[in-house]
């Protein structure tokens, strides 16, 4: 017999992400909870649309550029590059900054689950010429929880990040503001050779991973100081791990 839910589901993160000023995916949250309860399957392609929604919203939001086909893990993967998940003032806390990479990962792997049970299990999704699987709310469940924690964390990163002053602001980052930390990355490195075009490591890193440039730089900084002229930190080593 299918199990059913008796009481409403509330996506309490993404509803806290809607008060800040998410209210474009209001509607869409009201189908996931419904689709819970009155439809689990349509809940697959619900859950997907919302996360890549608020992805989307993101990156458009912080001015970082992405292409309208990428798929839904191309784009939280392109949103977790941009987003300092890490307040700045613990940047260069190695441990804490592994240990939260591999909790991401644990999102990106939610991710591909959500997106494989929307191409298996979902309502509205590819056109199959053989049946689906039936789902219940209790898997429905599991992956709109999964988008409502996913998609509630994404949001308020970025909203807290673009409201906090950041000791690491713009100036701080800005790439000629730093030349010591560019050329040790540079000599560490050699440049990159694309046919007969020589790239510097230093402005690849900053172009493709600003925020892994200023948890490095703020390594540097940190390794600086602690080092009073004893020689140049390796954290330039590091970055191009």
């Amino acid at each position: 017999m299918a199990e059913s839910l008796i009481a409403p589901f509330v996506m309490h993160g993404i509803r806290d992400a809607i008060a800040g000023g998410l209210t474009h995916v209001e509607q869409q949250v009201r189908s996931i909870e419904r689709a819970v309860v009155e439809n689990p399957s349509l809940a697959f392609d619900l859950a997907k649309t919302l996360v890549e929604s608020v992805c989307r919203t993101v990156l458009n939001e912080r001015n970082i550029a992405f292409s309208e086909n990428d798929d839904l893990p191309k784009l939280f993967k392109i949103a977790s590059q941009h987003l300092p998940f890490l307040p700045p003032m613990a940047s260069s806390e190695a441990e804490v900054r592994d240990s939260l990479k591999r909790t991401l990962g644990g999102l990106s792997t939610a991710i591909k689950g959500i997106c494989e049970l929307r191409n298996k299990c979902g309502f509205a999704s590819h056109g199959s010429g053989t049946s689906r699987p039936s789902m219940e709310s209790v898997q429905a469940l599991m992956a709109a929880e999964a988008a409502d924690t996913i998609v509630g964390f994404i949001y308020r990163v970025h909203r807290q990040a673009r409201a906090l002053p950041n000791p690491l602001d713009e100036s701080r980052t800005s790439y000629d503001d730093n030349p010591d930390f560019n050329e040790v990355i540079d000599e560490a490195h050699g440049p990159i050779r694309i046919y007969e075009l020589d790239f510097r490591p230093s402005e690849v890193l900053f172009q493709m991973e600003p925020e892994s440039y200023r948890v490095y730089l703020a390594e540097f900084d940190a390794e600086a100081k602690g080092a009073e002229g004893a020689g140049a930190p390796d954290v330039a080593v590091k970055a191009a791990s």
